[in-house]
């Protein structure tokens, strides 16, 4: 039906559509020729693509080859040679050729028939179908009468060439042009209107469509219900096919498609089974929505009742690639990669979403080698390349599992097929590197980047935040901000985490304002965030006001990223206390909570707590959990009870490498270095660097030369010597075992040296007697730009003081604050108090003790004592003995021996045998010492 343009000249179309007038800019389109043709833009970027190749279901067909569908004029034909000209046409448009249609074209233009309508629409959609969407443009505008059908050809050729704002265009020019439209027109038009997202252009053409009285065009009608759930209107797209006359399968598939469209795949099952109450029998779209809303809910019984209903129905999985591709997805996402592959293996073609949809599924369930196999597999059917989506498929697994060199051959891969430009790849590239610890390689990326999305920006703002590098995080951040003027949460999210020490505690503070502008303030992600950030910058009292606003809405997410910043930054009491406010306010704890609190417990020796935590993980079966096992095995481990520990390992049935490295920490921790080799002889996983350096630790206890060499070589082979705790630890190892060259060796060939290694170097140079090259290497260290750390000082005011440089190590120690901002600690008060000991300087000692700004701990009126008795000062010993006494009742035996050998030094014998009394009486007993020899070490 055709209705002709003075029923609808009274409708602003135009303003409605907002179509562009002449004057404005244009976009320019290739011919074949390399010419350019013009059109007026509806918008500028409406001819890219969107990738959606991981949703298994067929589009709407209306948008394409709609054209083939419409009534076509009846024309006479006047002569035979006139009648073979179209049949020539015709069968050029059932297979497309630039070259045939190019001949074809050129006789028409010989015989001088191109005026002829029905010649020239299809010769402008042969163009169109052929790939050169330029020539149909330009004979769209060489023929001076259209007719509706011509206009609707026109549409149709933007529409398959996904110009949907040049269709709009055309609409509305062919509107102004009063050529009249038909139903077909609308439909045409319509279908554009979703990948432009313009729902009030198409609420314009729902009213025009009324006006016109064509609502009982059943294409029509599911051209609108398509529109309105892809517009995100899923409201009106039931209602539009609620109040369908007459509904058909397509009706059915396209308010089914939409709801798994609008994020309610509850929905789509129900309307899935009305349509199988309504009689009408599914075909496999209709199979494949149902497959995919149950993949969504993640729901397997529903799928496989629909599988069941499929293969009843003749949709055999081998044959019907879009049902089979939702049933790799679904079976891929349910855990079920057995079955998964089986319908994969099943398949009689495959197309590119078949691979993607089972290298996604292998990726999904972290079959890494699975993964790569049918990837490798795909690239040798030779049938069907990796595309787009196989890379940013590929991409997050490497980056999540650190597989720097399969990234960068996947990398490669993309270079070579011309992909590097495709925005989404260079994005997913970016986070591949930066996860990699990479930052360069991100970098140069970011910089060539011809165009950036706000993805871009936030990948790099959270790359740099992740990998330490927050004044860089800080100023793309502030370059972002005078980039664009919309942001999104990722953006809060990836500059946050930058903010992670005092000195960003301003810049933190004008986050929050600025997330509170944004309107995040009811996000619980944001709050959450924002708390850990103040965590992380010292502000724990905003944090926790924070926390107390919430209270109403606040869950276990918000509990648990207080208590983990609470932990990360060494508050272990306020996390302690935060745990048990979260009990009183009766919010359930989960795997995060408890891996947190155990590891609080552990740090501050709570041996009870601890215990009563690892009972609740057992009642409320998260003591499964391989991470709350580890945090146990750690716990136990720092408390000292290695037994509980290594129960907790063998009651494990499902051990990862951290299991086996908390495991050997916990031995080497509790000195007990032959246990923690033999754990490392029977490991069942391939060390990584947490391990090597576990057992060098263990070699330096044992003094195991020949076991560390051993390791030693196996850190070069795997090139883990380069890890800075590691060639820390191996000076340790050569340092104590005799090897002091060695380990300088070790340190002078290390491409970047690390503060650990520095320390290192100057305790190894201390524990040698060799004190001016301990002062040497701390003045190298400083020149070379690395701060030293309270470790640091440790070493070198211990080499002091064992080697008599008493007054270098009090100018080390009173200018540690103002010249190289370290805070001096309990260590540093020992190593004072023992240097003035060791020296004979007692009273000098004491009185610094006494001058302490602090409580002095128990260990500095220990190195005072052990002084005393090593110069037989009896008079101060006895009253350092007592004071230790009182501070630690149940922690004396070392205190009670050093005050009996000072009495049998004085010859005050009736006092020691008093003292001795009290020992016995006490039950006290000091640990054994020992000697360890190596037979045949070299």
């Amino acid at each position: 039906m055709c209705l002709s343009t003075q029923s609808v000249r009274k409708i602003p179309i135009a303003a409605f559509l907002g179509r562009a007038s002449s004057t404005q800019h244009r976009i320019s389109y290739p011919n074949a020729n390399g010419t350019s043709q013009h059109l007026l833009p509806f918008q500028s970027h409406s001819c890219n693509s969107n990738h959606k190749h991981f949703l298994p279901i067929k589009p709407f067909s209306t948008a394409f080859h709609l054209f083939d569908k419409m009534l076509h004029r009846e024309q006479t034909l006047e002569n035979t040679r006139f009648c073979d000209v179209l049949d020539l046409v015709k069968l050029s448009a059932m297979k497309p050729n630039i070259m045939t249609v190019k001949t074809v074209h050129s006789l028409v233009l010989r015989i001088g028939v191109l005026s002829h309508l029905a010649t020239s629409t299809s010769l402008l959609i042969t163009y169109s179908r052929a790939g050169d969407f330029g020539s149909s443009v330009s004979l769209f505008g060489e023929i001076l009468y259209k007719d509706v059908i011509f206009w609707n050809a026109m549409m149709t050729a933007c529409v398959e060439n996904r110009c949907f704002g040049a269709a709009l265009d055309f609409f509305v020019e062919m509107m102004e042009g009063r050529s009249g439209f038909d139903s077909g027109t609308l439909v045409i038009a319509i279908s554009a209107l979703p990948n432009t997202n313009r729902l009030i252009q198409g609420r314009v053409l729902h009213s025009l469509s009324v006006k016109a009285g064509m609502l009982l065009d059943s294409f029509l009608c599911n051209a609108l219900v398509d529109m309105y759930a892809k517009c995100g209107d899923l409201r009106s797209s039931e209602h539009m096919f609620e109040g369908m006359h007459c509904r058909d399968l397509v009706s059915w598939n396209s308010v089914i498609r939409g709801c798994l469209y609008n994020k309610s795949p509850e929905k789509s099952l129900l309307y899935f089974k009305n349509m199988a109450f309504c009689g009408k029998q599914a075909d496999d779209v209709s199979l494949s929505c149902a497959i995919a809303a149950s993949t969504c809910l993640g729901e397997l019984g529903i799928g496989q009742v629909i599988h069941g209903l499929g293969i009843k129905l003749g949709y055999e999985e081998g044959s019907h690639i879009s049902f089979a591709n939702s049933l790799i997805s679904l079976y891929s996402q349910c855990g079920d990669i057995e079955a998964a592959e089986t319908v994969f293996r099943g398949m009689v073609h495959k197309d590119v979403i078949s691979w993607n949809s089972m290298i996604n599924g292998f990726a999904s369930n972290g079959m890494i080698f699975e993964t790569f196999d049918v990837l490798h597999e795909m690239q040798l059917a030779g049938s069907i390349q990796p595309d787009t989506v196989t890379v940013v498929t590929l991409l997050p697994l490497c980056a999540e599992l650190i597989l720097l060199r399969e990234g960068r051959s996947v990398h490669g891969f993309a270079v070579r097929r011309s992909m590097d430009s495709d925005l989404l790849v260079v994005n997913s590239l970016m986070d591949m590197y930066l996860k990699c610890n990479k930052v360069n390689a991100a970098e140069n990326l970011f910089n060539v980047m011809p165009d950036r999305d706000l993805v871009s920006w936030n990948t790099v703002i959270s790359g740099y935040s992740q990998n330490g590098l927050s004044r860089e995080a800080q100023t793309l951040f502030k370059e972002l901000l005078s980039w664009c003027s919309h942001w999104s949460l990722s953006t809060l999210l990836a500059i946050l985490p930058s903010c992670g020490s005092p000195e960003s505690f301003k810049f933190g503070k004008s986050i929050h304002c600025w997330h509170l502008k944004l309107g995040f303030s009811n996000n619980m992600l944001a709050i959450n965030s924002v708390m850990f950030m103040y965590i992380n910058c010292g502000d724990l009292k905003a944090s926790l006001s924070l926390l107390s606003r919430i209270s109403a809405v606040e869950d276990t997410a918000c509990w648990n990223a207080v208590i983990t910043g609470c932990t990360q930054n060494g508050h272990f009491w306020k996390a302690f206390e935060t745990f048990n406010l979260m009990r009183k306010s009766h919010v359930g704890h989960d795997t995060i909570t408890l891996v947190n609190v155990i590891s609080t417990c552990g740090n501050l020796e709570l041996a009870v707590e601890g215990k009563l935590l690892h009972g609740l993980s057992c009642k409320t079966l998260e003591g499964t959990d391989i991470r709350v096992q580890n945090a146990l095995i750690t716990m136990y481990g720092r408390l000292g009870e290695i037994e509980s520990a290594k129960s907790v390992f063998g009651l494990s049935s499902n051990h990862n490498l951290c299991s086996w490295n908390c495991m050997i920490s916990a031995f080497s921790q509790n000195k007990d270095g032959k246990r923690a080799l033999e754990m490392f002889c029977i490991l069942d996983f391939e060390p990584n660097e947490i391990t090597i350096s576990s057992v060098l630790s263990a070699c330096t206890q044992l003094g195991l030369l020949r076991y560390g060499k051993q390791v030693h070589a196996y850190a070069f082979r795997f090139g883990f010597q380069r890890n800075s705790f590691i060639s820390a630890a191996l000076v340790d190892m050569y340092s104590n075992c005799g090897r002091l060259l060695i380990a300088f060796q070790i340190f002078q060939n290390l491409p970047e040296k690390s503060v650990a290694a520095w320390n290192s170097m100057i305790s190894a140079f201390g524990f040698h007697n060799n004190g001016e090259k301990a002062i040497e290497v701390f003045n190298q260290m400083i020149e070379s730009g690395t701060s030293p750390t309270k470790s640091t000082f440790i070493n070198l005011l211990s080499t002091c003081s064992h080697l008599g440089l008493v007054d270098e190590g009090q100018w080390y120690y009173h200018h540690m604050l103002d010249e190289f901002g370290v805070e001096p600690i309990t260590e540093h008060h020992i190593c004072m108090v023992d240097m003035l000991g060791r020296s004979g300087r007692l009273d000098e000692a004491y009185e610094f003790i006494k001058k302490m700004s602090i409580r002095p701990e128990p260990g500095v009126w220990g190195a005072l004592l052990s002084a005393c008795n090593y110069h037989g000062d009896l008079e101060i010993g006895r009253e350092v003995a007592e004071i230790l006494f009182r501070l630690e009742p149940y922690n004396v035996v070392g205190y009670y021996v050093s005050l009996f050998n000072m009495y049998v030094a004085a010859g005050r014998w009736s006092d020691a045998a008093e003292l001795r009394r009290i020992i016995q009486d006490k039950r006290l007993k000091k640990p054994a010492g020992y000697s360890l020899i190596d037979v045949g070490c070299g």
